[in-house]
């Protein structure tokens, strides 16, 4: 390994070390927040849905996979979906309509009001994703979103938020992972205690 290549490591492992020295400064109560609200809608016959593009929309299907499946412990089947997994609808809905409305019309069909919709986006600005956003609300769900950047139109609408604010997406994605893993643990806990 080269002395830059080193160098670039090392400097990343700060970067990750200074956000999860962040999270744990900042995020602690909202990550526990977050668990309890999608807890008290499960168990009120609600459904967790998820939403975002690229890297967050493989993180909006692996969290749907942790409730389906399980995460650590053998417990029933939660109910999530994600909406980025049906190529059928996203394209209908892309060429019907636009690329923007393609997890709201999802919304508008399936969340019901004691739902949550678990919104991701590093930018806070996907429009899609505030267009999902803005259905939820409209049919009484509740919101929560995990960003990169604050202030952000999504952590405006959300209601909770964490913001995992670093210069490189990749690194606030780490922290996304960290606490969508202990919300899951902590659901997941709530069902099998």
């Amino acid at each position: 390994m080269t002395d830059g290549h080193r160098q670039i490591v090392r400097e990343t492992l700060d970067d990750h070390r200074a956000l999860v020295a962040q999270f744990e400064r900042d995020g602690i109560d909202v990550v526990g927040r977050v668990a309890e609200m999608i807890t008290q809608s499960l168990r009120h016959g609600g459904t967790l849905y998820l939403c975002g593009n690229g890297g967050s929309a493989a993180d909006a299907q692996h969290v749907a996979g942790e409730f389906v499946g399980r995460f650590r412990t053998e417990r029933r089947a939660l109910p999530a979906v994600a909406l980025s997994t049906d190529t059928s609808v996203l394209t209908c809905v892309a060429n019907d309509y636009d690329y923007q409305s393609v997890f709201a019309r999802q919304v508008e069909a399936l969340v019901k009001k004691d739902d949550v919709l678990w919104a991701f986006s590093t930018s806070g600005t996907s429009a899609n994703v505030l267009k999902a956003v803005e259905a939820a609300q409209r049919k009484g769900a509740r919101v929560i979103a995990f960003t990169g950047r604050s202030p952000s139109p999504l952590e405006t609408l959300a209601d909770l938020c964490l913001c995992a604010e670093a210069r490189a997406t990749a690194r606030s994605q780490e922290i996304h992972q960290l606490a969508y893993h202990i919300v899951c643990d902590l659901v997941e806990r709530s069902f099998t205690e």
